[in-house]
Protein backbone atom coordinates (compact mmCIF):
# COMPACT_ATOMS: atom_id res chain seq x y z
CA UNK A 1 0.00 0.00 0.00
CA UNK A 2 1.33 3.42 -0.94
CA UNK A 3 2.00 5.88 1.87
CA UNK A 4 2.76 9.60 1.70
CA UNK A 5 5.29 11.18 4.05
CA UNK A 6 5.69 14.80 5.12
CA UNK A 7 9.38 14.88 4.22
CA UNK A 8 12.50 12.74 3.81
CA UNK A 9 13.25 11.44 7.30
CA UNK A 10 16.59 9.89 8.29
CA UNK A 11 15.47 6.38 7.34
CA UNK A 12 14.39 7.41 3.82
CA UNK A 13 17.58 9.44 3.36
CA UNK A 14 19.65 6.40 4.34
CA UNK A 15 17.67 4.25 1.89
CA UNK A 16 18.40 6.68 -0.97
CA UNK A 17 22.08 6.86 -0.08
CA UNK A 18 22.34 3.05 -0.21
CA UNK A 19 20.95 2.76 -3.76
CA UNK A 20 23.31 2.52 -6.74
CA UNK A 21 20.69 3.62 -9.25
CA UNK A 22 17.72 5.97 -9.35
CA UNK A 23 15.34 7.02 -12.09
CA UNK A 24 14.40 10.53 -13.27
CA UNK A 25 11.07 11.25 -14.98
CA UNK A 26 10.03 14.47 -16.70
CA UNK A 27 7.58 15.49 -19.39
CA UNK A 28 7.08 18.69 -21.36
CA UNK A 29 3.65 20.32 -21.65
CA UNK A 30 3.50 18.70 -25.10
CA UNK A 31 5.78 15.93 -26.28
CA UNK A 32 7.39 12.75 -25.05
CA UNK A 33 7.72 11.62 -21.44
CA UNK A 34 11.34 10.92 -20.50
CA UNK A 35 12.62 8.40 -17.94
CA UNK A 36 16.37 8.12 -17.36
CA UNK A 37 18.43 5.88 -15.08
CA UNK A 38 21.19 7.60 -13.07
CA UNK A 39 24.13 6.29 -11.09
CA UNK A 40 27.82 7.15 -10.53
CA UNK A 41 27.40 8.48 -6.97
CA UNK A 42 25.67 11.54 -8.40
CA UNK A 43 22.78 12.01 -5.92
CA UNK A 44 22.72 14.13 -2.75
CA UNK A 45 19.98 14.80 -0.21
CA UNK A 46 20.49 18.40 0.94
CA UNK A 47 17.71 18.52 3.53
CA UNK A 48 14.34 16.80 4.15
CA UNK A 49 12.74 18.67 1.24
CA UNK A 50 15.64 19.39 -1.15
CA UNK A 51 17.68 16.98 -3.25
CA UNK A 52 20.13 17.37 -6.12
CA UNK A 53 22.03 15.26 -8.60
CA UNK A 54 25.05 15.94 -10.75
CA UNK A 55 24.04 15.45 -14.36
CA UNK A 56 26.73 14.12 -16.68
CA UNK A 57 26.88 14.31 -20.46
CA UNK A 58 24.46 11.96 -22.17
CA UNK A 59 23.01 11.28 -25.56
CA UNK A 60 20.36 13.94 -24.97
CA UNK A 61 19.40 16.64 -22.50
CA UNK A 62 15.70 15.95 -21.99
CA UNK A 63 15.51 16.68 -18.27
CA UNK A 64 16.98 20.17 -18.63
CA UNK A 65 14.65 21.02 -21.51
CA UNK A 66 11.59 19.71 -19.65
CA UNK A 67 12.48 21.59 -16.47
CA UNK A 68 12.79 24.79 -18.48
CA UNK A 69 9.39 24.04 -20.02
CA UNK A 70 7.41 23.37 -16.82
CA UNK A 71 9.63 22.42 -13.89
CA UNK A 72 7.91 19.10 -13.05
CA UNK A 73 10.21 16.37 -11.80
CA UNK A 74 9.81 12.89 -10.30
CA UNK A 75 12.62 10.73 -8.92
CA UNK A 76 12.21 7.04 -8.11
CA UNK A 77 14.43 4.78 -6.01
CA UNK A 78 13.90 1.00 -5.86
CA UNK A 79 15.40 -1.56 -3.57
CA UNK A 80 16.83 -4.46 -5.55
CA UNK A 81 18.10 -6.33 -2.51
CA UNK A 82 16.51 -8.17 0.43
CA UNK A 83 14.09 -5.53 1.81
CA UNK A 84 11.63 -4.36 -0.87
CA UNK A 85 10.76 -0.67 -1.12
CA UNK A 86 9.95 1.90 -3.78
CA UNK A 87 10.44 5.59 -2.97
CA UNK A 88 9.14 8.37 -5.20
CA UNK A 89 9.93 12.04 -4.84
CA UNK A 90 7.57 14.47 -6.53
CA UNK A 91 8.31 18.14 -6.95
CA UNK A 92 9.75 20.88 -9.06
CA UNK A 93 13.24 21.13 -10.37
CA UNK A 94 15.59 23.64 -11.85
CA UNK A 95 18.90 23.38 -13.62
CA UNK A 96 22.02 24.84 -12.02
CA UNK A 97 24.92 25.42 -14.39
CA UNK A 98 28.47 26.74 -13.86
CA UNK A 99 27.29 30.22 -14.81
CA UNK A 100 24.64 30.22 -12.04
CA UNK A 101 25.16 31.66 -8.57
CA UNK A 102 24.26 28.35 -6.82
CA UNK A 103 26.97 26.41 -8.70
CA UNK A 104 29.81 27.34 -6.33
CA UNK A 105 27.76 26.15 -3.34
CA UNK A 106 26.43 22.90 -4.88
CA UNK A 107 29.19 21.54 -7.13
CA UNK A 108 31.68 20.84 -4.29
CA UNK A 109 29.11 18.45 -2.74
CA UNK A 110 29.80 15.95 -5.53
CA UNK A 111 32.79 13.90 -6.57
CA UNK A 112 34.22 15.31 -9.80
CA UNK A 113 32.95 13.34 -12.76
CA UNK A 114 34.31 13.78 -16.28
CA UNK A 115 31.56 15.09 -18.54
CA UNK A 116 29.63 16.80 -15.72
CA UNK A 117 27.44 19.45 -17.31
CA UNK A 118 24.85 20.67 -14.79
CA UNK A 119 23.14 20.01 -11.47
CA UNK A 120 19.45 19.23 -11.18
CA UNK A 121 18.08 20.78 -7.98
CA UNK A 122 14.69 19.56 -6.75
CA UNK A 123 12.24 21.06 -4.26
CA UNK A 124 10.39 18.00 -2.97
CA UNK A 125 6.65 18.61 -2.58
CA UNK A 126 5.57 15.00 -1.91
CA UNK A 127 7.28 11.82 -0.73
CA UNK A 128 5.67 8.44 -1.39
CA UNK A 129 6.71 4.91 -0.45
CA UNK A 130 5.20 1.70 -1.72
CA UNK A 131 5.92 -1.97 -1.17
CA UNK A 132 8.08 -2.97 -4.13
CA UNK A 133 7.09 -6.61 -3.61
CA UNK A 134 7.20 -7.29 -7.38
CA UNK A 135 10.59 -5.65 -7.99
CA UNK A 136 13.14 -8.41 -8.68
CA UNK A 137 16.31 -8.80 -6.65
CA UNK A 138 19.63 -7.96 -8.30
CA UNK A 139 23.21 -7.86 -7.12
CA UNK A 140 25.28 -4.73 -7.68
CA UNK A 141 28.47 -5.68 -9.54
CA UNK A 142 30.05 -2.24 -9.92
CA UNK A 143 29.84 1.04 -11.75
CA UNK A 144 30.47 1.18 -15.48
CA UNK A 145 33.56 3.15 -16.45
CA UNK A 146 32.44 3.75 -20.04
CA UNK A 147 31.12 7.32 -19.69
CA UNK A 148 34.09 8.42 -17.58
CA UNK A 149 36.56 7.01 -20.14
CA UNK A 150 34.60 8.55 -23.04
CA UNK A 151 34.62 12.04 -21.46
CA UNK A 152 38.30 11.83 -20.48
CA UNK A 153 39.26 10.77 -24.00
CA UNK A 154 37.24 13.61 -25.57
CA UNK A 155 38.65 16.25 -23.22
CA UNK A 156 36.92 19.54 -22.40
CA UNK A 157 36.87 20.77 -26.01
CA UNK A 158 35.51 17.48 -27.32
CA UNK A 159 32.79 17.32 -24.65
CA UNK A 160 31.78 20.91 -25.44
CA UNK A 161 31.56 20.06 -29.14
CA UNK A 162 29.38 17.07 -28.26
CA UNK A 163 27.10 19.40 -26.26
CA UNK A 164 26.83 21.72 -29.27
CA UNK A 165 25.92 18.85 -31.57
CA UNK A 166 23.70 16.76 -29.26
CA UNK A 167 22.54 18.57 -26.11
CA UNK A 168 21.05 21.89 -27.25
CA UNK A 169 17.46 20.72 -27.67
CA UNK A 170 15.20 17.90 -26.54
CA UNK A 171 14.00 15.25 -28.96
CA UNK A 172 10.83 17.35 -29.28
CA UNK A 173 12.84 20.48 -30.17
CA UNK A 174 12.65 22.26 -26.81
CA UNK A 175 15.75 24.29 -25.85
CA UNK A 176 17.89 22.90 -23.04
CA UNK A 177 19.69 26.17 -22.25
CA UNK A 178 22.95 24.27 -21.80
CA UNK A 179 25.42 26.60 -23.50
CA UNK A 180 23.82 30.01 -23.07
CA UNK A 181 26.64 32.31 -21.87
CA UNK A 182 28.97 29.35 -21.26
CA UNK A 183 32.23 28.55 -23.01
CA UNK A 184 33.46 25.45 -21.23
CA UNK A 185 32.38 22.28 -19.45
CA UNK A 186 32.28 22.77 -15.67
CA UNK A 187 35.44 22.60 -13.62
CA UNK A 188 35.71 21.89 -9.91
CA UNK A 189 36.32 25.16 -7.95
CA UNK A 190 39.78 25.67 -6.46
Amino acid sequence: MAKFHDALDDKLQAFMAAQHIFFVATAPREGRVNVSPKGMDSFRCLDPRTVAYLDVTGSGNETAAHLLDNGRLTLMFCSFDKEPLILRLYGTGRVVRPRDEDWARLFPLFQPLPGARQIMLMAVTAVQTSCGFAVPRYDFRGERDTLRAWAEKKGAAGVRQYWIENNQTSIDGLPSGLLEDSADPPKRPG
